[in-house]
């Protein structure tokens, strides 16, 4: 797809009600855990939800894809990976890859996702999401590089 950006990553306490039949971390919890942590990046940088929501925008989830490694059990502590990956400038989407790593580097699981950022009035995708992200605090700018200057618009 295009260049890719350093990786943060969130620590997660495997919860007990996050458990299924079989004994290990729900395929749905992966879900969860790993949106929790792309917040928790984007809270890192001074991008807060109702900064998105203020601007009439929302982040969207359009596909995501999750290899199971080894299995997850309650008790145990996970690192949940974010790594962002942009595609050419003035695109409407990117991809999101996500690692859940056990305490000793171990691979639990892979998550890709393709994601955008909704305009919440018009219902569709703006262009340069990564633009957006980067105008929106200092840290934010620092991360991302933006390649350009938003448009501010939907198409």
């Amino acid at each position: 797809m295009g260049e890719q950006m350093d990786e943060y990553a969130v620590p997660l306490d495997v919860r007990f009600h996050d458990i299924d039949g079989q004994g290990h971390l729900n395929s749905a919890v992966y879900h969860s855990y790993a949106e929790h942590a792309r917040w928790c990046h984007l809270r890192s940088l001074g991008v807060l939800p109702e900064d998105l929501r203020g601007g009439g925008v929302g982040p969207v989830l359009l596909e995501s894809t999750i290899r199971f490694r080894r299995e997850v059990r309650a008790g145990q502590t996970i690192r949940v990976t974010v790594a962002y990956e942009w595609g050419e400038p003035h695109g409407r989407t990117f991809v999101l890859r996500q690692a859940f790593l056990f305490e000793d580097g171990a691979v639990a699981a892979e998550m890709e996702s393709v994601c955008g950022l909704l305009d919440l009035n018009a219902r569709k995708l703006i262009v340069d999401p990564r633009g957006y992200l980067a105008g929106l605090s200092p840290a934010a700018h620092d991360a991302f590089g933006a390649f350009g200057v938003f448009d501010g618009g939907a198409e």
